[in-house]
């Protein structure tokens, strides 16, 4: 495709700048010297009192346009990147206005072919999906915004909301710029919001006569997940002494499968003392954008005096089994994601007395087109000072405890598990002052699909500390909080999973296996305190009486004795309706095991055996959509953009 012309007013000092001020100084000029005989030159009085009511007429047109098209970024202001594609081909950049509610998007297509499939859904799905979409039929070119239906068909959407600010050709391809309100109130588009946000690609290699004419099953298509709306935080002020370190792994040749997860061990120097990160950023090989998905550095356990090197796959069966001990997060990264800064009045201590000095790097490769002998030295860059701040940060675990007593059934759309932080902990735990929680990570295994953590007090839930209604196993990375979020003396974190258990025929039950399951948030907080785990399980006597309830009112019997194991016994129920929903509700009666722990593995003293749920007399409610205020509607068709085919095409 070659641009022809395309001038889309935008904002002042936005990327559509100088076509705007092109524009205006068009329409001002066709004003001034329009007229048809010649006439006496007015009194200067009456010239100025044209030229200022021509004047006035032309900024109102130009205004007037800005408003209907939207107002772009700042030139070039785009902190967030991304690679759509894995050979790199096209790429997203954004931009979040808060203020505004709205993402400005710019994708770069280094090889423009007929047209570009764009947009959002659910879980990465073509069908039910958003789409600003990019059309040619050989010799004009169409931008619009569609859904699709069940079947994937494409529809014109009769609310226009990816609304196009800009295009244009440039030596390494074709720059296309629009924007996007969070919420439009149309049910045809997706709502966008806080966590994990499935974006989809598609490429037209060939001409298409119509919208309609697109078959999104026989294009080069894919997906790419990223947090779109990042937090805007205020970078705090680094220190003079700070050093870095760089954790890489060695020249590795990647795998020619499409995933890979690496593992390569690196040491602290001997006698490292104690120093505080203050940040930390990734370091990808250059080439490789496409193909590090994220990546993860890992304290190992202090209780050992050595672990044995390793360069090889996490999975393979020459791994050392000590490595399983290297489970404590110093950093961790995924596509999308900036630099990591601590608050600056916390660090993250590591080196000094009861800290391991051997440290896991593990790296995940994507490479769905099995790329061959590509090499990576991709890492995380770690920066540290000798200065200790005010406070330690601390990491805490919240959500359900790794046991098989917490049980999602085969064949469950939704089926959710929750894990409690109680008031009787965080009251013997916490000091008087309360920590600050200023960083999450969630983390499930395969079959979780949402995860929340609410914040509750005196029975109220006071706020969200984390939450991704579209939460991904695949894409997990540390994210900084919009806002600080302080937890005092008698708070309780209440952290709910959502599973999907469809393609499963047996119970899928609690545990480190990759296809049991786990409900977890890792937050990140300061001052550090003793309570490293603040996580429940359901009471292990109140499952037993749900077996034997299977017992009594089932054909097949379910047993129970002593000598069978928990996920045996969940795998012998016969799972009708009956067993699901009692299940369900055992979950939401039955008191609690409550391990409030400290780092040693220890409980704190008291009593934590059947304790009672927490009570909630007022639960958060959903906050009401805030949809924008278009100043016209807009139809229902394709703007044309005059973009025709490339010479070389």
């Amino acid at each position: 495709m070659q641009l022809k012309s395309l001038a889309y007013p935008a904002g002042p000092g936005g990327p559509a700048h100088k076509w705007q001020k092109r524009s205006a100084g068009v329409l001002l000029g066709s004003m001034q010297t329009s007229g048809s005989k010649p006439c006496p030159c007015p009194s200067f009085k009456l010239r100025e009192v044209v030229s200022m009511y021509f004047t006035m007429i032309a900024v109102f047109l130009v205004v007037l346009v800005v408003a209907l098209q939207g107002t772009a970024p700042r030139e070039n202001y785009f902190p967030y990147k991304v690679p759509l594609d894995p050979q790199g081909l096209l790429e997203l950049s954004w931009n979040v206005s808060y203020p505004q509610q709205v993402v400005h998007f710019q994708i770069l297509v280094k090889d423009p072919k007929f047209g570009l499939l764009f947009g959002m859904s659910d879980r990465g799905e073509f069908e039910n999906a958003d789409l600003a979409v990019l059309w040619s039929d050989g010799h004009n070119s169409y931008f619009g915004d569609a859904w699709s239906d069940e079947k994937g068909q494409l529809h014109m959407d009769s609310q226009q909301d990816y609304q196009l600010l800009g295009a244009h050709r440039a030596p390494e391809g074709l720059y296309l710029l629009f924007r996007r309100a969070f919420s439009t109130c149309d049910p045809k588009d997706y709502l966008i919001e806080d966590g994990t946000v499935h974006l989809i690609y598609g490429i037209l290699e060939k001409p298409v006569h119509s919208l309609h004419a697109i078959n999104t099953s026989a294009i080069p298509r894919g997906l790419q997940r990223v947090q779109l709306l990042k937090p805007n935080i205020t970078i705090p002020e680094l220190p003079s002494d700070m050093k870095t370190m760089e954790i890489t792994a060695p020249d590795v040749v990647i795998p020619s499968q499409e995933t890979t997860y690496w593992c390569y061990m690196a040491e602290l120097p001997e006698s490292f003392p104690k120093h505080h990160i203050v940040m930390y950023e990734p370091m990808i090989t250059a080439g490789n954008e496409a193909l590090v998905h994220h990546m993860e550095v890992f304290q190992c356990a202090a209780e050992f005096d050595s672990f044995p090197h390793y360069n090889g796959p996490c999975d393979s069966k020459m791994k050392p089994e000590r490595l399983n001990f290297c489970r404590h997060v110093l950093a961790a990264w995924a596509m999308g994601a900036q630099a990591f800064y601590y608050p600056e009045e916390a660090g993250l201590a590591f080196g000094g007395p009861g800290s391991s000095r051997y440290l896991r790097l593990e790296i995940h490769y994507h490479n769905p087109l099995v790329f061959k002998g590509r090499r990576d030295s991709s890492g995380i860059r770690l920066y540290y000072t000798a200065t200790l701040r005010r406070y330690d940060a601390g990491i805490m675990e919240l959500g359900l405890v790794y046991t098989p007593v917490m049980a999602i059934p085969p064949g469950e759309a939704e089926f959710l598990l929750t894990g409690y932080c109680t008031d009787k902990c965080t009251r013997l735990a916490l000091p008087a002052a309360g920590i600050r929680i200023f960083a999450s990570q969630l983390h499930t295994h395969l079959a979780g699909r949402k995860v929340v953590t609410v914040l509750a007090r005196d029975g109220r839930e006071r706020q969200v500390v984390n939450a991704d209604s579209h939460y991904s196993p695949h894409f997990q990375e540390i994210r900084m909080l919009k806002e600080v979020v302080p937890v005092f003396p008698g708070d309780e974190l209440i952290t709910t999973c959502t599973y999907n258990t469809e393609d499963r025929s047996r119970a899928t039950v609690g545990g480190f296996g990759i296809m049991e399951e786990m409900c977890v948030n890792y937050v990140h907080y300061y001052p550090q305190t003793q309570l490293e785990l603040c996580k429940s399980a359901v009471d292990p006597g109140y499952l037993h009486r749900y077996f034997n309830l299977v017992n009594r009112f089932n054909d097949e019997e379910v047993c129970t004795c002593p000598q069978v194991s928990v996920p045996q016994q969940f795998a012998s129920v016969p799972w009708n309706t009956f067993n699901r929903d009692v299940l369900r509700s055992l979950y939401g009666f039955a008191p609690i095991s409550m391990h409030c722990n400290k780092s040693s593995a220890v409980r704190f003293p008291g009593e934590w055996e059947k304790q009672p749920l927490p009570t909630i007399t007022e639960p958060l409610r959903d906050p009401a959509p805030r949809c924008p205020h278009a100043p016209a509607p807009r139809p229902a068709s394709p703007v044309p953009i005059g973009l025709g085919k490339s010479k070389r095409d």
